[in-house]
């Protein structure tokens, strides 16, 4: 349970799609003028991430890494299919999207009506595919925490991208200096959030390196402990 909860927290604050790492910049700056379309690309990008995610994980495990492919039988377990993760994964992220679209606008025309326009977009945005492959590269372990990760970085594009829409909602009725109308400011907003999204990257720290220290104090207690023990055995034997 405490593995969900720090992994979730991380992924949003910490590791923040946007202001950590900065991707799904395009979308973030082209969909950002108004806090209702950023609502409705956030949540898009939420249901995608909270799916591709779990299934690039199975197809990791269980088709990609090396010796994945032992449940096919001991003869293919020295294959190694890692040089199509990226071919996979977009291929899950696009199909996804797809399938989404086609679902949304068949059952709910009026949710496609203003989502559909920002539907497209998802497919193209690298925080999505970032997402899985931050997933393959941090060795996630089990499915449970895949899903966790993809909701959670998920929520983490969301908020970011909510936080500059309202911003720049607001600011159009400050006194803004010419050149740095548009994206000029909202640059340099993007750059105050980054610094202070940066100050959380010590929230889940402290207690890791107290558990260090600790272990360093208890081998040198064990270390020394040993040392009186060989001495005291060597006086005997003389």
């Amino acid at each position: 349970m405490i593995e969900h909860i720090e992994l979730f927290f991380k992924a949003i604050f910490i590791d923040n799609m946007v202001f950590a790492v900065f991707l799904g910049m395009c979308s973030y700056l082209a969909v950002s003028k108004k806090v209702t379309t950023a609502v409705g690309l956030g949540a898009a990008v939420i249901f995608v991430l909270a799916i591709t995610v779990p299934l690039n994980w199975l197809l990791d495990q269980y088709l990609l890494q090396p010796g994945a492919l032992i449940w096919l039988g001991p003869e293919y377990a020295d294959y190694d299919l890692g040089f199509l993760s990226f071919i996979m994964f977009i291929a899950t992220i696009a199909t996804m999207v797809q399938l989404v679209e086609i679902v949304v606008e068949k059952f709910s025309p009026s949710l496609y009506n203003s989502l559909g326009i920002f539907l497209p977009l998802i497919a193209v945005n690298c925080a999505i595919l970032g997402g899985s492959l931050f997933m393959q590269s941090r060795e996630i372990e089990t499915l449970g925490l895949a899903l966790n990760y993809g909701v959670s970085s998920g929520i983490g594009w969301f908020l970011a991208i909510l936080a500059i829409a309202a911003i720049r909602e607001k600011i159009r009725y400050s006194n803004v200096p010419a050149p740095l109308r548009g994206l000029g400011i909202t640059f340099i907003i993007t750059g105050l959030m980054g610094i202070g999204f940066l100050s959380f990257g010590g929230m889940l720290t402290g207690g890791d390196e107290e558990i260090v220290e600790e272990e360093k104090t208890v081998e040198v207690q064990q270390t020394t402990e040993d040392n009186k023990e060989l001495a005291n055995n060597t006086k005997i034997i003389e």
